[in-house]
């Protein structure tokens, strides 16, 4: 029996551009896209840990948009992939991007979801070695586990993508001065 491939090739996560490319609409999209993330709840390991606590009252994604949590692929934007993703997860993860409407954003939580963490050694078979390799991801967010403040800098990394520029305060400098 032939082995399927799970790998997209950059042809297949292509997105057909606009039929009529009005330049303030599409800049007055993409901030309305930037501010109301939907989030998909897919969480492997560990990282999915802190991907809750960006949730709680501490850190409060809410307050950047990004609030809703959603279940279905169907009702999401942005794929939050945090912890390893095995070989055997790894058609699961395809299958959820595929899913997704258009536009959408994949963004790479963990070093796990990075480069495969600890779990990549010469040998080892089990563990996809980045899940780059799998879909295409927008944002990487290093650490292992990395902070919930990790995690906010990569939704803010991603609204930067989406309009140009940063709508928060870089953390560390003053603000007032």
């Amino acid at each position: 029996m032939a082995e399927k491939n799970l790998f997209l090739t950059p042809a297949d996560t292509q997105i057909d551009p606009p039929v009529i490319n009005i330049k303030p609409v599409q800049q007055i999209l993409d901030l309305c896209r930037s501010m109301s993330f939907w989030p998909m709840t897919f969480g492997l390991a560990c990282c999915a840990i802190e991907m809750m606590a960006v949730g709680m009252a501490r850190f409060d994604i809410a307050r950047f948009g990004a609030e809703a949590f959603r279940p279905s692929p169907r009702q999401s934007d942005l794929l939050i992939v945090a912890g390893t993703v095995s070989r055997k997860m790894a058609p699961a993860v395809v299958r959820l991007y595929e899913q997704m409407p258009a536009p959408k954003w994949v963004m790479a939580l963990g070093n796990c979801a990075i480069s495969g963490g600890p779990f990549s050694f010469e040998g080892q078979y089990g563990i996809v070695e980045g899940v780059d390799q799998l879909i295409p991801v927008d944002v990487y967010v290093p650490g292992c586990p990395p902070r919930p403040e990790g995690l906010l800098e990569g939704l803010f990394e991603l609204q930067k993508k989406l309009t140009g520029r940063r709508f928060w305060p870089v953390p560390g400098k003053n603000i007032l001065s």
